[in-house]
């Protein structure tokens, strides 16, 4: 298995040193011994009594009581300090001003996975891309089956026929190729209508371009704004995209032309990129990049068109507007080749070699997403709109912004789930849509992620000796003790 030398999945850690004066995009200065080197993490979750209370507390919550509350305002600074935040909020994109509930419900679906944190044991990878692995075989399949996919297509508006008892869509507004058209809705026709967008208004930029932070117009939140005003039911999307500085952040596609840039991977991923397997098995992360800088190389080729001698790198930071530590610049106003040189320094190339391994020796493309943690700002019930509103006789809502109790979003099981929730009601098929794995609802699952997020420290039982040993020794012979035992948490005699 990977050991990953810091950060987020146990990735490179690097320790800034001090900051010179000279130039605002990049300066030569001397890197510390430990620049790519492990950030000394060593697997642990680092989380002391008062910040696992605070997860419990968080994780016995109800849904009601962290409804529009921030994660910064039920977990304290030793929580947010701790190696448990630094490894969630990476892998997941989590922010401390993002959502407590979203937060909670993300600890139930995955706190059977909470041991691979570390190192992220637990992923599963396509053999390529998502794109060419699972959405092209898809498009191919319902192209053969008679799906007619229309492009160069803007949906503007859905009107409906709206009453107490009874809600129908009547007609579609769009504009194709420049022509406003449409299209009359009756009982017997269906509408999927995907609400919402974490994409919407992404910008790329180029070697030389920095990435546009678009703040104009969104077709996909402006077509449910329209929808939402007709009715309460319909949702609240400003929730979602009126917060841009708060959902905004920023990636990068590194393309390495250079040999030399691939034996840097190799000596952190402690793989060969060029072996066909998983090269980085999750994301790495510096832990002390002033952007917070992760990266992770997937198995390669990663396109099935790709060069053979070329490694494709994904790079994002979650803090785009702060200055860099090699470039003096915030990572929103940088190019393609400075966000290289970032990423370069902090995974470990001397720093004279830098300016031309990223000037010749890759190409990036920096892409800046306005709205792609949107679904993660603090919301109450009724901000999402359900699958299918209640009185919903032709049409229903889908995607990561419609509301379902299956799962958690930014999954791609979200989105599947809440098309088969659609297509099941509208239609009367029965059966059941698959549910999550239950593993909030078992008691090995929750011990097991109990001594984990302990560090394997056990438990601490109360009253003096003479009580400690009184009940270890009740706890011996019964089902409760052998499962402490199992999972570590009961101290042997």
């Amino acid at each position: 298995m990977l050991r990953y030398w810091t950060s987020s999945t146990g990735s490179t850690r690097t320790t800034p040193t001090t900051r010179s004066s000279g130039s605002p995009n990049a300066r030569a200065r001397t890197p510390e011994p430990r620049q790519g080197q492990d950030a000394g993490t060593n697997g642990l979750f680092a989380l002391n009594d008062r910040a696992q209370k605070d997860m419990v507390k968080v994780f016995l919550a109800s849904r009601e009581e962290l409804e529009g509350k921030r994660i910064d305002e039920v977990f304290g600074r030793d929580f947010l300090d701790s190696n448990f935040w630094l490894y969630w909020r990476t892998m997941f994109a989590f922010e401390e001003w993002h959502g407590a509930l979203e937060m909670k419900l993300y600890l139930h679906r995955f706190v059977h996975h909470v041991g691979g944190l570390p190192d992220l044991s637990a992923l599963k990878f396509t053999k390529y891309n998502q794109y060419e692995s699972l959405v092209l075989p898809l498009t191919r399949w319902l192209i053969d089956q008679g799906v007619t996919f229309r492009f160069e297509t803007e949906v503007t508006d859905i009107d409906f026929d709206l009453t107490p008892e009874r809600k129908l869509a009547t007609r579609i507004h769009w504009v194709s190729d420049g022509q406003a058209g449409g299209a009359d809705l009756t009982e017997d026709d269906l509408v999927f209508t995907t609400i919402g967008s974490l994409t919407e208004n992404s910008d790329n930029g180029g070697q030389h371009t920095p990435a546009r932070l678009d703040e104009g117009p969104a077709p996909a939140w402006d077509l449910w704004r329209r929808i939402a005003a007709k009715d309460p039911s319909f949702g609240r999307p400003e929730v979602f995209c009126g917060n841009i500085p708060q959902s905004k952040w920023e990636s990068a596609t590194v393309t390495t032309l250079d040999p030399r840039i691939p034996r840097h991977i190799q000596k952190i991923a402690r793989r060969d990129p060029f072996g066909g397997g998983v090269v980085t098995g999750g994301i790495v992360t510096a832990r002390d990049s002033s952007w917070l800088l992760s990266w992770t190389v997937n198995r390669q080729p990663h396109f099935k068109q790709q060069p053979q001698d070329q490694i494709v790198v994904w790079v994002y930071s979650l803090f785009v507007d702060r200055p860099g530590d090699y470039v003096r610049k915030p990572m929103q106003e940088c190019t393609g080749e400075e966000i290289t040189q970032e990423w370069l320094y902090h995974l470990g190339v001397p720093v004279a070699e830098i300016p031309e391994l990223a000037s010749a020796g890759a190409r990036c493309v920096p892409v800046m997403m306005p709205y792609i943690t949107s679904f993660f700002l603090p919301r109450r019930a009724g901000d999402r709109p359900d699958v299918v509103p209640e009185g919903a006789v032709n049409f229903a809502f889908i995607g990561q912004f419609a509301e379902t109790t299956r799962d958690t979003i930014f999954t791609t099981e979200y989105s599947v789930r809440t098309g088969m929730e659609a297509a099941y009601r509208l239609l009367g098929v029965e059966r059941g849509v698959p549910e999550v794995f239950g593993s909030t609802y078992d008691v090995r699952a929750l011990l097991d992620a109990t001594s984990r997020l302990r560090d394997g420290a056990h438990l601490a039982l109360p009253g003096g000796e003479f009580v400690r040993k009184r009940l270890l020794h009740r706890l011996e012979s019964t089902e409760v003790g052998a499962l402490l035992e199992e999972f570590g948490l009961l101290k042997e005699d």
